[in-house]
Formats: structure tokens, C-alpha cells, sequence
């Protein structure tokens, strides 16, 4: 089963899973963000998601970290079921960054939506708990589930009244992921990695709170951004901030 830690030194977490519990999520996160322009609104948002993909798709090649997690198996189990069994599996495992981690939980309830409007052929949104259609779709329980173990995780990390509100915040009716400028994440996340641990654990909800708020410092941007794409005859989607990320994050 996939569950998420809070790294070392604050700056985000890390994603473990088997080799099928990847190979599961992978394949559930490309099926609900749909295909390349089908949501056209939310194609920034998408790019994000993948991102996420990418990495879920370079631990199963081999080109990430693993961990060795006790299994329940011991002496006395394996004398009982007369099987040699290892006591120990290999989990697979990726980092994100907290902001990162935070926007893409976010926008996954958006393409939920998405997905399962798609599924009943409604273009009305709808009870994903009594829609007979998408009620026990493979795609979204695994979606889900990875919701589910972030908002697990950010529970242990925050204090309790942090938690709060940023369940408030990132499942509020005012949550807008259209058309997102996904560059202000990476800024966020520059900033977060230069902060050091204790900062780090003291700006988690913050970080929920500005990709949520979509403040004057996130308009400012955009507008440069779409002033930007105008001027160079381009997606805003294809440019990039100048920003210098070190190699190695100190996780």
C-alpha cells in the first residue's frame, strides 16, 4: 500500500510503495487527468500531475531510492507456513516538495471531477459517493487513496488548528485551478528549499495558503507571464522562470 512521510528536514515528503502500488497509482493519475488538450483548461495543471508521473515511472525503472519494510514475516511465521520467506520488502520510493505535493493533491480533485463527469457522460458535476457509474472506479480509489495518505501525513506534521485550515482551504468552494500559472509553484518551491528546517515546518500551511489564495504577488506574475508569451509568440505553459535550483535537496 502507497503511504507518505514527511522527509527528514522538512522539505517534503516521501511517497514509498511496491513495485504494483506504483505501477497502480501511475497508471490511475494518467487516466484521470485525461489526454493531451482534452481538458484544455486545465493542461498546466495536468503538466504538474505528470511531473508526478514521471517520477512514480523512474522508481519503477530502478532510478530511484528503495527501503526494505518489515513484512511480518519472522522465524516462527515462516516454520508455521513452512515457506523460506524474506522478512523484509522492497518499497519504492520518490520525494516531492511540500508546495509541490500540496498543488498537486489540490488539482486531483478537480480532475476526479473531470474524470468521473466523463465516465457517466454528464457534464454536470456529481456525488462521487452514489454515482452508480464511478462509485468503485479503480482510478479514483487509487487517486484517492494517495489524497488520502498527504492529508494523513500533513495531520502528523502540522499542529492540529494548521491542519484545519488547510483541509478548509484546499477543499474550499473557492479553490481555482483553471488556466493556473504553474511557474508560481515553482517559485514556492525555490523559496521552500531555501529555508531551513524549522522554517520549513512553520511555512507548510502557508504554502497551502498562497497556491490556494492566488494573492497579488501570484497575479503579478501571470500577468507578466501572459505579457511575456504575447511578446515571444508563445504558450504561457512554455516558459520559465530563472530560477536556481541546486542539485541535491537536503531532504
Amino acid at each position: 500500500m502507497i503511504y507518505v512521510e514527511n522527509t527528514p528536514n522538512n522539505a517534503g515528503v516521501a511517497i514509498y510503495g511496491d513495485y504494483i502500488d506504483f505501477e497502480n497509482l501511475y497508471e490511475a493519475l494518467h487516466t484521470v487527468v485525461g489526454d493531451e488538450g482534452e481538458f484544455i483548461e486545465y493542461d498546466s495543471a495536468r503538466l504538474r500531475v505528470l511531473s508526478l508521473c514521471y517520477e512514480i515511472r523512474h522508481a519503477m525503472m530502478g532510478h530511484r531510492e528503495v527501503e526494505f519494510v518489515d513484512n511480518g514475516i519472522n522465524e516462527e511465521k515462516q516454520k508455521h507456513l513452512s515457506v523460506v520467506a524474506p522478512y523484509k520488502n522492497v518499497y519504492l520510493k520518490i520525494n516531492e516538495l511540500w508546495p509541490e505535493i500540496i498543488f498537486v493533491t489540490i488539482a486531483l480533485n478537480k480532475f476526479v471531477e473531470l474524470y468521473a463527469q466523463k465516465q457517466a457522460k454528464s457534464k454536470y458535476s456529481m456525488d462521487l459517493f452514489t454515482n452508480k457509474k464511478v462509485i468503485w472506479d479503480e482510478s479514483i480509489a487509487h487517486v484517492r487513496l494517495l489524497q488520502a495518505k498527504v492529508a494523513a501525513c500533513l495531520k502528523r506534521t502540522v499542529s492540529q488548528a494548521a491542519y484545519a485550515r488547510m483541509m478548509s482551504a484546499m477543499n474550499g468552494k473557492a479553490v481555482f485551478i483553471a488556466y493556473y500559472a504553474t511557474q508560481y509553484l515553482d517559485l514556492l518551491n525555490y523559496r521552500f528549499i531555501n529555508m531551513d528546517r524549522e522554517k520549513r515546518l512553520k511555512h507548510i500551511s502557508i504554502m497551502a495558503k498562497r497556491i490556494v489564495e492566488r494573492g497579488q504577488e501570484y497575479r503579478d506574475l501571470e500577468s507578466d507571464l501572459f505579457a511575456e508569451a504575447k511578446k515571444r509568440n508563445c504558450h504561457v505553459n512554455d516558459l520559465r522562470l530563472n530560477l536556481d535550483f541546486p542539485d541535491e535537496i537536503e531532504w
